[in-house]
């Protein structure tokens, strides 16, 4: 299992937006300023965030991104789902994974009970798990 950049930054950003917008949208420029990735690469994952239904596009004065559910509602599974695709250890360990030797594979059920795990803990965790780990005002954090 590989999480990409994509992935690690969508996270990132759904968590600045989720500190910093409260009451309000955040802009990609401050965004991308404060989480030291290039504006053109935040506006790709605001859009694909948008697209997924976890991000909330306002326009107009004031404009930028927001929330669509509240922090404790966005489990990490699901960020890493919408933009990594499949993250299972490997492709038979997928819920849709289909195995040829499925009647005969005596390892598939360990590659499973991994997928599991590794599933299970990252649902565990929500982006209001993660802000109740920042320091008091820290706005630069590393995921």
């Amino acid at each position: 299992m590989y999480i990409s950049t994509k992935g690690r930054y969508a996270v990132r950003i759904l968590l600045d937006v989720a500190q910093n917008g409260r009451g309000g949208a955040v802009r990609t420029q401050d965004i991308a300023l404060r989480q030291q990735i290039s504006p053109k690469y935040t506006e790709q994952l605001t859009a694909l965030l948008v697209k997924g239904g976890l991000l909330r596009s306002v326009r107009g004065a004031g404009g930028g991104y927001s929330l669509v559910k509240q922090p404790n509602q966005y489990t990490i599974a699901e960020i890493l789902q919408k933009t990594e695709g499949n993250f299972s250890p490997v492709e038979c360990a997928a819920e849709s994974g289909v195995c040829p030797r499925e009647e005969s594979c005596v390892v598939r059920g360990l590659w499973r009970g991994l997928d599991k795990v590794i599933t299970d803990y990252l649902q565990s965790f929500t982006l209001q798990t993660l802000l109740d780990r920042l320091p008091d005002g820290g706005d630069n954090y590393m995921i």
